[in-house]
């Protein structure tokens, strides 16, 4: 597996990482025999970036990281989350709290279900509207000089949100929704992360799992599964999303690759510095995610794939409109 850096402060992982929500909840019911397996499975392949967070599984999904790593820490470069506010009916966090007060306790709590010591990379999960965010990352970077956190990152924080915290403390990563459906982050993020040598990681990268197989009918999901809630997934949305997917296949076929692996090249080729995170719970495709990092696009194949994707070309948006206002990177609630 090749590795990339995210961003200036030495902090290297491998082109493709692994996120782990889809272990412990949104897409139907967990197996945490195979989810064990499948963490496992991708550490032989070399994956190094292992993605969690405290509201996944409401703290389950830490437990299942860290006990499925308890043997090979050494091997993984650790990244969690905290700030969202789960519902209590479940589905996606509409509410964030990112006191300054709360930061130190959030992550005692991860570090006491992953059952380790120091966590590699510390994210907040949303920027919080009504914090300044000085004093969030203020927070944040104690931990850094208490050894509990190695190093910090936000998640959807918009760029001057991002110029703000770093200019607190360094940023190493922002990690934001991008994909062939999502390409905001061109426009929004990626040019003060280029400025400020920040990385990018890339969740979602395969359009919740739509790039991967094509969801047709969300009637055949699990009734727990949070894509039959999602616009882009809805109607007539997702018949016109459909027409994406096809020239994706199309083009994948030509390539001679699955279509996930396509998607996972085109994101590899926009910069050293960006990792995609492709969730699953499945060794076979945790597999197929890994041999993206080998897969090469011509600047004619980044073109067409390009001309398939239009920023925008996305039928929906990426959330309910609870969860969207969250969204800095969508051009949404960017506070100066």
């Amino acid at each position: 597996m090749k590795l990339r850096k995210l961003g200036s402060g030495g902090l290297t992982v491998s082109a493709v990482g692994l996120g782990c929500m889809g272990m412990s909840q949104s897409y139907g019911p967990g197996d945490d025999e195979e989810s064990t397996r499948t963490l496992h499975r991708a550490l032989d392949l070399g994956v190094t970036l292992v993605d969690t967070a405290d509201a996944y599984g409401k703290g389950a999904n830490e437990v299942l990281v860290g006990r499925a790593i308890r043997d090979r820490r050494s091997q993984v470069v650790l990244a969690t989350k905290f700030g969202l506010v789960p519902p209590p009916g479940g589905g996606p966090a509409s509410e964030v709290d990112g006191r300054p007060e709360r930061v130190r306790g959030c992550c005692e709590a991860s570090l006491q279900r992953l059952g380790v010591e120091t966590i590699d990379l510390y994210y907040l999960h949303r920027v919080d509207p009504n914090v300044p965010i000085e004093e969030t990352v203020g927070a944040m970077a104690d931990l850094v000089r208490d050894g509990k956190v190695r190093f910090l990152g936000l998640s959807e924080a918009g760029p001057a949100s991002l110029g703000r915290a770093h200019a607190t403390h360094p940023i190493a990563a922002v990690q934001s929704e991008y994909s062939l459906w999502t390409r905001e982050p061109e426009r929004t993020v990626f040019p003060t992360c280029r400025e400020l040598g920040i990385g990018f990681v890339a969740f979602s990268p395969l359009g919740r799992g739509f790039f991967g197989r094509a969801v047709r009918d969300t009637s055949a999901l699990s009734a727990n599964d949070v894509r039959r809630k999602l616009p882009r997934f809805e109607g007539d949305n997702l018949q016109r999303n459909l027409a994406l997917y096809d020239r994706l296949d199309a083009i994948a076929r030509a390539k001679a690759c699955t279509t996930a692996q396509l998607a996972l090249a085109w994101i590899l080729a926009k910069g050293d510095g960006i990792v995609p995170i492709p969730g699953t719970k499945q060794r076979r495709y945790v597999e197929q995610n890994a041999e993206a990092a080998s897969i090469a696009l011509t600047s004619e194949e980044i073109a067409a794939l390009d001309a398939a994707f239009p920023i925008g070309a996305a039928a929906g948006t990426r959330y309910p409109a609870d969860s969207m206002r969250l969204l800095e990177t969508e051009g949404l609630g960017i506070r100066g």
